[in-house]
């Protein structure tokens, strides 16, 4: 009766902190989940022990073991199989985790009206095959939960390689990877494609008045505003400073202008409360069909002289540049 105890109350506390450890390593385990697993875990433990001191026979209690231990198995399951951004290896592991849950589920109706004993001690096939499983479980499980770690470390370092750590926009040379793609496939399509190049007015005097800090502030602000606009298939990136750039894949002079116009509105209005005071963006816009003569380097030249017209023009507005068809020079800058 001890040994049956403590064999399977290490069994429900072993099964909850593997599954609890699996939804940590998936960034998805909160206080109510923690509240969840108490609770599973200690229902199980108590009808365990029900069981052994009420209904005493091998067959309710691997019943009961078996429920239990799968029970414990379909939350991580979900988040493993079925979330929209899981990684084929999770999908695999998660899989790997159905299976076994329906296995003891199975285990578990079997023994209740077969008078087959499931039991690991009695010597015969399914022995062989649990004892199999077991090992299997362990060796695969460890496995996957050490290459879900690499997995999840690699994806950080393509993170931190590819993300502005201050406000999570691209950094300039994922920026221009991406553009160039874009380029290449609206050349192909014949489609525009427009180049947003802002910066903050005055961001100098804010850092000079109120401290780095709420310069840092300012720019983590604006760059969520911006990530909470745009729309998939466009780029934000953050060039260095107060600088930022934004790709448009097949978007037009129009569709450009409003956007620039409304990115500009809604931070002007949107005040830092807590120090009272706003903000205004300077912006300079390039759209072009794209040949095969068309480099980023061209775009993003001509896009900078017009930021620059715009800071000239007073600051707040917003100018567009013009390419040449044959070199790098914009034709010309108007005020919009």
């Amino acid at each position: 009766m001890f040994t049956i105890s403590i064999s399977n109350t290490l069994l429900f506390l072993g099964t909850s902190f593997e599954m609890i450890a699996l939804l940590k390593l998936m960034n998805v385990f909160s206080k109510k989940l923690k509240t969840v697993y108490s609770i599973m875990t200690i229902s199980n433990l108590v009808a365990f022990h029900l069981a052994i001191l009420f209904f005493n026979t091998e067959s309710n209690r691997i019943a009961i073991a078996s429920f239990g231990t799968a029970m414990l198995m379909l939350l991580p399951v979900y988040h493993l199989v079925y979330r929209r951004e899981t990684s084929r290896l999770r999908r695999i592991m998660g899989l790997f985790y159905l299976f076994l849950a329906l296995a003891l589920f199975g285990r578990g109706i079997v023994t209740l009206f077969s008078s087959y004993s499931w039991s690991f001690f009695n010597p015969g096939y399914f022995q062989t095959l649990s004892f199999i499983g077991l090992y299997l479980v362990m060796l695969i499980g460890n496995t996957g939960f050490i290459l879900i770690l690499k997995e999840q470390a690699d994806e950080e370092l393509i993170r931190l390689a590819s993300y502005d750590d201050l406000t999570g926009a691209l950094n300039r040379r994922v920026f221009f990877s991406e553009a160039e793609k874009c380029i290449s496939a609206c050349l192909k399509d014949e489609k525009p494609i427009s180049l947003l190049l802002f910066d903050i007015d005055h961001f100098k005097k804010i850092n000079d008045k109120y401290g780095h800090d709420v310069g840092d502030h300012v720019l983590r602000e604006l760059s969520s505003k911006i990530h909470e606009y745009l729309g998939k298939g466009n780029y934000f990136s953050r060039f260095g400073g107060d600088e930022f750039a934004i790709l448009l894949p097949e978007t037009d002079e129009q569709q450009s202008m409003k956007v620039a116009r409304e990115i500009g509105k809604r931070i002007e209005k949107e005040s830092l409360i807590e120090w009272n005071f706003s903000y205004t963006l300077s912006m300079g816009i390039l759209t072009t069909v794209p040949t095969i003569d068309t480099e980023l380097e061209m775009m993003y030249i001509a896009c900078d002289k017009a930021l620059y017209e715009a800071k000239r023009n007073g600051r707040n507005g917003v100018s567009r540049g013009f390419l040449h068809t044959e070199g790098f020079e914009d034709d010309k800058l108007s005020q919009m």
